[in-house]
Parts: structure tokens; sequence; C-alpha cells
């Protein structure tokens, strides 16, 4: 037997999970911190690392006071978080400001110099990563960083995502060359490919910006897949978190792909991790190069399988916007909708307020619903966002199959799912195949997993699933809903396609028009 601590960080607070080998999850214990936004300026968003630490030590302790057991009974911690969020540190990993959350989109002009770039110098790696570099990755974020922050280069030591940010402060590391790097982050965000030699070179690097000279050597470090240890947890740390000192802490990963892991994923499942936004992760056999999706990198969900991801850059934030606009909660605007039918709104709506990361990898768009009349009401708008997402999902899984990605099950995790049987019911019916829902949340299940890892207690990732994962509810396609679905997908496709292809003459750029305006308006105030 062997207890272990899960934890994931997520978008609002941090999440601490006390799992026992054999009895299963103990406790779990959230604390919450803030998340910095500009009204005049939506791509804003960045946190403290001061924030989050401090979360994590009260939340830990509240986990191990919940469940019962002394601190020095847990064997290993392991920690997974957003991404990609990156932080800018100098000397002994001080920050230098503050995160960029992986939903700023401020770096977009980075993101689209450094994709033309890539595609300019003949780079392979762009290939792994769908084609398109994205402004909610590292290179992109760091650049920004750089730009508008040139009274820091001469402290800039290197900069890190929050998952080895977090297990290198927690190992007590304060040396950047001694802090392991994730497989996962850096394969999926960071273009590194160890067939293609690890990150781009420098030449190629300084030709995107001559700002980014000698970063390349700032961000070596040993990139380990997460059944490697990142290292022991420090006694100053210990004493904050309640914990015994020197217990294993595993090099970390994305909450999404350890997400995946804790709902049971295996090869040629695809997972839906449905929050904030939606990580779409899954575990393929063999590399298919997907135009759109957010990289194939051999270790980043399962440390001895090929990883895949994709995604939606906002999904539960979409329905709270709907709601916080109605004066009102998702939860009251939930009640009812079982008696929806597929398509009885007469709307259509594109997920994109938050622009697109898959298949599109296009930030300059924002959402667009079709259909209105007098009597919509908030509900028809939230049920109607709902398909939306939906639909959006079976692009980008279509566009995996295309590709040759063969998908066996599609299992629906993250937040939201446990909490709505409707949008399981509506995601089979669109996707025309069963979609499978863990009985109950996984969310820092997955980082348990690797804990245990960690700790000797299991010897693979399907032992501890086996043990730790819970049973799926099933979830069939409903055949008058599918029928409707079918006819309305083809709707969809033209819209997603027409208004999201920024080259389209016809609609392209009508969305980047908008932006840019208001864009200018505000800044001429």
């Amino acid at each position: 037997m062997a207890i272990v601590a899960g934890v994931d960080f997520g978008t609002l607070s941090v999440r601490v999970s006390v799992v026992d080998s054999e009895r299963g999850l103990l406790a779990t214990a959230l604390a919450e911190y803030p998340l910095h936004r500009k009204r005049e300026d939506p791509e804003y968003a960045t946190q403290s690392h001061d924030d989050q630490m401090r979360a994590l030590a009260i939340a830990t302790r509240e986990a191990t006071q919940k469940a019962q057991i002394s601190g020095e009974q847990v064997q290993a911690l392991a920690v997974d978080t957003t991404g990609s969020s990156v932080i800018a540190v100098g000397r002994n990993l001080e920050p230098l400001g503050e995160y960029y959350l992986w939903c700023d989109h401020r770096s977009k002009a980075e993101a689209a110099e450094i994709t033309e770039a890539a595609h300019r110098e003949g780079l392979q790696a762009i290939q792994w990563c769908g084609g398109v570099y994205s402004s909610e990755w590292g290179f992109s974020k760091l650049l920004h960083w750089l730009r508008h922050n040139p009274e820091k280069h001469g402290q800039f030591d290197s900069a890190f995502e929050h998952c080895d940010m977090a297990a290198a402060t927690l190992c007590g590391i304060s040396d950047s060359r001694k802090v392991k790097r994730s497989v996962c982050a850096m394969g999926h965000k960071w273009l590194w490919n160890p067939e293609l030699g690890g990150l781009p070179s420098e030449e190629f690097l300084v030709k995107v910006d001559p700002l980014l000279a000698g970063v390349r050597e700032k961000l070596q470090g040993e990139c380990a897949t997460s059944d490697q240890i990142a290292g022991m947890l420090s006694a100053s740390w210990a004493g904050k978190l309640g914990l015994q000192a020197g217990i294993p802490i595993p090099v970390g990963a994305f909450d999404a792909h350890w997400d995946a892991i804790g709902a049971g994923c295996r090869t040629e499942d695809m997972v839906n991790v449905i929050g904030t936004s939606t990580c779409i992760i899954g575990i393929t056999p063999a590399v298919n190069l997907v135009p759109g999706v957010c990289g194939i990198v051999q270790g980043s969900v399962h440390p001895k399988r090929t990883g895949i991801e994709a995604g939606l850059s906002a999904v539960g934030d979409i329905f709270n916007a709907i709601a916080r606009r109605a004066g009102t909660d998702v939860a009251t605007l939930s009640q009812g909708l079982e008696r929806y039918r597929a398509g009885q709104t007469g709307l259509l709506r594109m997920s994109w307020d938050n622009g697109d990361r898959t298949v599109l990898v296009n930030p300059n768009l924002r959402g667009i619903t079709l259909g209105w009349n007098l009597q919509t009401t908030p509900q028809d708008e939230f049920f109607a966002a709902i398909e939306g997402t939906a639909f959006h999902t079976r692009i980008i899984l279509d566009r995996m199959a295309e590709h040759g990605v063969h998908i066996k099950r599609v299992i629906n995790a993250g937040g939201i799912p446990q909490k709505n049987n409707v949008l399981n019911q509506i995601y089979a019916n669109v996707l025309g195949k069963p979609v499978l829902v863990p009985n109950r949340s996984v969310v820092s299940l997955g980082s348990a997993i690797f804990a245990f890892l960690a700790a000797g207690t299991f010897k693979t990732v399907e032992e501890a699933q086996d043990k730790i994962c819970p049973e799926h509810t099933v979830f069939s396609p409903e055949a008058e809903a599918q029928t409707t679905y079918n006819a309305l997908y083809p709707l969809y496709q033209k819209l997603y396609f027409g208004f999201g292809q920024p080259l389209d003459a016809k609609f392209g750029n009508i969305m980047p028009a908008l932006i840019n305006l208001a864009r200018t308006v505000s800044l001429a105030r």
C-alpha cells in the first residue's frame, strides 16, 4: 500500500488529491488564485508564480487533513499544469514577471512570424506541430516578452513552462541548467524534436528575430518523460506543504495529457479533456503528421508511446460568458436542457470566442452565431454552443482520420462532462459514435498515477490505470438526433472554413478586420 499526492494546476485554482493505491481517492482540496486580465486587451492573461505556490501549500495541507493522514505518509508528489504557460526567469530562477498563461494570445504576430520563417527556411519541426505555430506556445510568448521588456534583457537567464518551474521550485533547484524539462511541453510547444537535433538552431531563431540570439543555449537542459525523476522535495517546501522532505517528484506535464491517462486512455483512444477550453489528447501507435494539430510527440502522454494533441481554445469559458451576459450562472442555465432536441434552436454557433486552436490555428477569430430571432433565449444560445463545440470536435477528429490516425474510443474527461449529461449525449450524436465518460472526476488522478510510478508502487502506467482509473458510462448515438446533426454538419463546415481561413477573400478577412478596428479604437482613447 502507498499514499501519494497528485497536483493539478488549472486556470483558476490548484487541486491536490491524496490517493491510496488500495483504497483509491482519500481526499481532494482546492485553493484559488487570481487570473489577471485586461478589459482593454482581451488577449492578455497572466498569473503570479508566488500566488500559485501559496495556493499549493494551502491545498496540500487541507487535503492531507481531510484524508486524515499525516503528511509524512505521502510517498511521492507529482505536478501537472496548464500549458503553454511561460515565465521568464533571472538567476536562481527568480521570476522576471508573471506567467504568460496558456490563454494569453498577445503573441499573435510573433507566432505568424515564426510560422512564416519556418516554411521559408524549411524547418522540419513545423510539420510535427501541424504546420502552423501558435500564439499559445512557448517561443511566440517568449519573443513577445523580449520585445516588450527591453529593460530586463540583462537579467534574463532562461524561460520555463509552468510544469517545469513548479517542479524545480519544489525541489529547491536554483540553477536553470539543472532543471529537467518536460518532453510533453517541449515537444508540443517549443519545436523540440530529438530526431531533428532538439530545439531549432541558433541560425533559424536569429532569422526570426535577432532578439532570440543566445536563447537556444539558455533553454538547454535535459528533456525527460514523466517516468523520470525531476528531483526530491526540498526541506523548505516540505515544511510549507506539511510533507516529508526527500520524497520523489517526477518530471511534470500538461494537465490535459495527464487527465487523459487518468481517464484510462490507451493506444488509439482520443480523450476530450473538456474544461475552460478543450484539449483533445490521444495515443497513436504510429507517427502520422496531421496539419493543424498541436503536435505529434513521442512520450508526451504515455512515456513509451506517441502522443497527439489538438483542441478548442474555449469551451467552459464560452458557457460561462453566455451565462454571465444573461445575468445568471451555468448551473441555472443548464436546467431543462434535456428537453431540447437536436437543431431545434435554429442556431449555428462557432466556438471561436477565444480564437481557433485546431485545425485553423487562427487567433484572429471571434464567436459567430447564425439564426437569431426575436424569441431566441440565452438558454437557446447555450444549447447551440454545446452543439458548436461538438461540431468543432468532429472537424478535428475528421482531420486526424483523414491523415491516418485511427480512433478506437472517444472519452470525455475534464471538469465538465461529469456535470453535464446533455453535453455528452450531444457529442455522441454529433460524432456518430459512443462517448465514454469516467464515473467520477479524473482531474489530478493522472498526477497521482505518475506519483505512484515515482514511488515505485506500480511498474507501468497500465498497471496503475487498471488499479486506479474509474469505470466509464457510455453515451450511445441516438438515430434521430444523429440524422439531424449529419444535415447540420456540412453547414458548420462551410461556415468554419469560409470565415476561418484568413486567405479566403470572401469572408476570411472579416474577423481580423473587426479585431483590428476594435483595438485601434481602444488604443486611441
